[in-house]
Order: structure tokens, then C-alpha cells, then sequence
């Protein structure tokens, strides 16, 4: 799972009453209509919001009879969680060596204002933006 691909999944999952859908379908699968029963939105609300869900892969429809009901993609919300927990364990590290490099500094006896005025130093690169680099 890409960056690219993560982008909406998390576009989608940061709307409150999708985050309620996919709680409530964590419970069993549901129709719209018995969705909206439990969460203060109208069904075509519902409709709306599990449209979105399903672009992203998050939910899927499944024909139960003559009612259609939606159920969490389980696998997809696995893989996002792997992702997060990736991004976790790299900051994880970055933050372990950012604490070794502050402790060897208080070591040596670097006084604390020496060690702020580098980290408030501009970095020796440069970010440039899309436009910039056209």
C-alpha cells in the first residue's frame, strides 16, 4: 500500500460519522437504513457517507434478499494499520536517536543554549516545491 493510496483511506476515515459506520459495521453487517437508526444522521446521509467508503475499499456491498448490506473490508483496514505501524517504529528510531545525540551532548558538558542555537540553525538543503523545480 502505496503513500498514493493511503491518501484517501485517510481522507475518508477522518470524517466523524464514517469512523461511526465502520464502528457500528465492526458489530456485523448493516443496511443503510439500520445504520441510520443507531447514528444521528438521516439514511441518504448514510448512503452518501458509505458511498465514500466503498471508493477508499473500506466497506463493500452485499445482497442479503431484496436488502443491501455493507461489511468492513477487513483485509484493507489491516493494511492501513500496518502502515501506521511502520511510520510508528521509523519515528520510533528517529526519536531514539534524536534522545541518544541530546544525551551524548549533555555528556560532553555542551551547554543547553549551544545545543538549541544548532537545532535552530537552517538545514544545509533545501526542500524546493513542485512549482519550483518546473
Amino acid at each position: 500500500m502505496t503513500t498514493l493510496t493511503l491518501v484517501p483511506v485517510f481522507a475518508a476515515l477522518g470524517d466523524e460519522t464514517r469512523w461511526g459506520i465502520l464502528t457500528a459495521l465492526g458489530a456485523g453487517d448493516a443496511s443503510a437504513s439500520a445504520l441510520a437508526g443507531r447514528l444521528p444522521v438521516t439514511r441518504q446521509a448514510i448512503a452518501k457517507h458509505l458511498a465514500v467508503l466503498q471508493e477508499v475499499g473500506l466497506v463493500e456491498p452485499v445482497r442479503v434478499g431484496r436488502e443491501m448490506q455493507y461489511r468492513v473490508i477487513g483485509s484493507r483496514l489491516s493494511a492501513t494499520a500496518q502502515r501506521l505501524d511502520a511510520l510508528g517504529v521509523e519515528w520510533d528510531r528517529r526519536l531514539a536517536g534524536i534522545k541518544q545525540i541530546a544525551e551524548e551532548l549533555q555528556e560532553t558538558g555542551i551547554a543547553s543554549e549551544q545545543a538549541g542555537d544548532f537545532y535552530l540553525q537552517k538545514p544545509a538543503f533545501q526542500c524546493q516545491s513542485a512549482a519550483e523545480t518546473d
